[in-house]
């Protein structure tokens, strides 16, 4: 019954008596920001929250707006969008572009190891853009539907802050010219149509985010003392599935639930 959520694994464990890196991905540094008692069940005693679900609909468009800007990456020149918001710009030529785009279980994207934490810190990007000047851009692309222009004023956008500093954090570590400013490419399905007839239009914006990542050695400290502990940290304060596991325990507390086998 390999299709179901297992609750529980024995692999890709952190063991304080192992030396050799252990893999740190940028979701689970957001993992920890979030909640470090949930990134403690995750990577130290093995029980990670229920997979979800997938965005097919924005994988598609990630994967269309990548096409679309390897276009303009193999001729050298600059995509229209680039031009309408008056960026010098273009898509960066590397020969490692397609591995840093790819999800492969901690083998694919950028990787740094990091030598106080002992750490292969590691995230896989959307895209880099390059200025004149030589300094790369970080891109993301983000895709959503609603009826408001898209910003990144929301507070739940913070962790799409976070994963934009940690993507400048890990080029800079492996010596590239990184410019604080990185962009999200953010398109909006339009919801106005009068109907559908088997088309979505979308509406395209680029915004600038100016990163700082002073943040992350420190953080990945507090990562490392926290799975070094034999004792579990704290929950964070509204963590939802922490609040979940609470409630759900109090009610079963008489009475173990008996799952399927």
């Amino acid at each position: 019954m390999s299709q179901y959520y297992k609750g529980k694994r024995s692999k890709g464990l952190f063991d304080p008596e192992v030396k050799e890196p252990f893999q740190i991905s940028r979701s689970k540094i957001e993992l920890f920001l979030r909640c470090p008692l949930c990134f403690y069940l995750d990577r130290r005693l093995g029980v990670s929250e229920p997979p979800g679900y997938p965005f097919s609909l924005n994988a598609a468009v990630d994967h269309l707006l990548k096409k679309e800007f390897d276009l303009h990456r193999a001729k050298g020149s600059p995509h229209p969008l680039m031009k309408s918001y008056g960026l010098e710009v273009i898509p960066y030529q590397h020969e490692k572009m397609d591995r840093w785009r790819e999800v492969d279980f901690g083998r694919g994207g950028i990787h740094y190891l990091h030598p106080p934490t002992n750490f292969d810190v590691y995230g896989a990007i959307d895209d880099v853009w390059v200025n004149p000047k030589g300094e790369l851009h970080i891109v993301d692309y983000k895709a959503t539907s609603k009826d408001t222009a898209v910003s990144l004023d929301a507070e739940w956008q913070k962790s799409y802050k976070n994963q934009m500093e940690i993507y400048q954090w890990l080029f800079r570590q492996n010596g590239f010219k990184v410019s604080p400013i990185g962009y999200f490419v953010y398109v909006n399905g339009k919801r106005d149509a009068k109907s559908f007839d088997g088309k979505l239009e979308f509406d395209v914006k680029i915004l600038p985010y100016e990163g700082d990542g002073r943040w992350i050695p420190n953080t990945l400290d507090e990562m490392k003392r926290t799975l070094l502990d034999s004792r579990s940290p704290k929950s964070s304060v509204g963590c939802d599935f922490c609040v979940y596991r609470q409630a759900a325990g109090e009610v079963l507390a008489p009475k173990p639930l008996t799952l399927f086998t």
